[in-house]
């Protein structure tokens, strides 16, 4: 379902949208408003049922990347939006990426960034946070498998910071590959209200031993992999 097309992205509003349950988007790069969506159903990794493969646990396991929060957000949302295989257009207009970097200066919108060891950026994605919610919005890739090992993160990031649920908006193959599933619009209204009335916390990972050095820092590859082993 889509809503009326708006000329401006308000960060306050924009915020009350998600927590509504709808989000924008352009119809390309060049679009000059954004419009809302609320899907008929809705795509949700469940955080308990997050399906780690082998080889991309192995690929973990080998320290490919260094990982970080934060430190790179507007260049996560630049590749992003950049073309890329398989998308020659973006959603992600001049609006989007305003609105969403003001959410990140005021600590709403959140990044994780996967790293050469040569410290070049190899992958990343980004997203909105509420509450106990995560809203992902985009993720992108320069070398096989950042983009998923930056996902493995997050949903590790998510669980020990006391996440209750991880919005993908639609669901793709590539996302079911991880145990993302489609529910009707009604039952994720439900998981939206309660997990509004938490409260997570996205730097969790980062300290307690975790594996996390400075603030920015997040657990390394292989910690990355325990947590994901470990079941509440």
């Amino acid at each position: 379902m889509t809503r009326p097309i708006a000329n401006r992205l308000d960060p306050d509003l924009l915020l009350r949208a998600y927590a509504s349950g709808i989000f924008p988007m352009a119809e390309r790069a060049d679009s000059p408003d954004v419009f809302w969506v609320e899907p008929r159903r809705r795509g949700v990794l469940p955080l308990d049922g997050f399906h780690l493969p082998k080889s991309l646990a192995k690929t973990l396991k080998q320290e490919r990347f260094r990982f970080t929060v934060d430190r790179a957000f507007g260049a996560v949302l630049e590749g992003c939006a950049a073309p890329a295989m398989g998308r020659s257009e973006t959603w992600i207009n001049p609006l989007i990426a305003e609105a969403y970097l003001a959410l990140h200066a005021r600590g709403a919108a959140h990044s994780v960034e996967a790293w050469t060891q040569d410290g070049e950026l190899a992958g990343g994605l980004y997203g909105v946070r509420l509450g106990a919610a995560f809203f992902g919005e985009s993720m992108f890739t320069r070398v096989r498998d950042a983009s998923k090992c930056c996902l493995a993160a997050l949903v590790a990031r998510l669980r020990v910071g006391g996440f209750t649920l991880l919005d993908t908006q639609f669901l793709t193959e590539h996302l079911a590959g991880f145990g993302a599933i489609e529910i009707p619009a009604k039952d994720y209204r439900v998981l939206l209200a309660a997990a509004l009335s938490g409260s997570g916390d996205f730097f969790a990972a980062d300290s307690g031993g975790d594996g996390a050095g400075a603030r920015g820092a997040g657990p390394s590859g292989k910690r990355i992999v325990q947590l994901l082993s470990q079941t509440s």
